[in-house]
């Protein structure tokens, strides 16, 4: 199983980063305007379209508010396999940005590492890092 971390720093407090990234529905807006271009919940999912034109139903496994942690998981006929974990981390006057996806098969591991970067990249763009 391919296993993909980015990690990155931010300027802002980590109660802030985590506000944004816990309003599970408004990626597109909030999170990685962008990179997502529309989410749309479905109860305990939400329906992703990415600015490359491909749409992705993550299904929410974990919130946690006291550890700043939430993963998602991926059911789609290209995947076998697919979670991801988003944490934020107080550092100093910031934080750190943690996500990590791991996919089956891992033939399609690049292509998550390329989509992953992009993600990472509106993110930092739109929480000012």
């Amino acid at each position: 199983m391919a296993s993909i971390r980015k990690e990155f720093s931010l300027p802002v407090s980590a109660e802030r980063v985590w506000d944004v990234l816990r309003d599970f529905g408004a990626v597109h807006t909030r999170l990685a305007p962008g990179f997502v271009t529309d989410t749309k919940l479905d109860g305990n999912a939400r329906i992703v379209t990415f600015a490359n034109g491909s749409v992705a139903r993550e299904e929410l496994v974990t919130m946690d508010d006291a550890q700043r942690r939430l993963v998602y998981m991926i059911h789609s006929e290209r995947l076998t396999h697919h979670n991801a974990s988003a944490e934020v981390v107080p550092d100093g006057a910031g934080c750190r940005f943690i996500w990590t996806t791991d996919v089956l098969p891992n033939e399609i591991a690049p292509y998550i590492s390329t989509q992953m970067d992009a993600g990472a990249e509106a993110m930092r763009k739109t929480l000012g890092g």
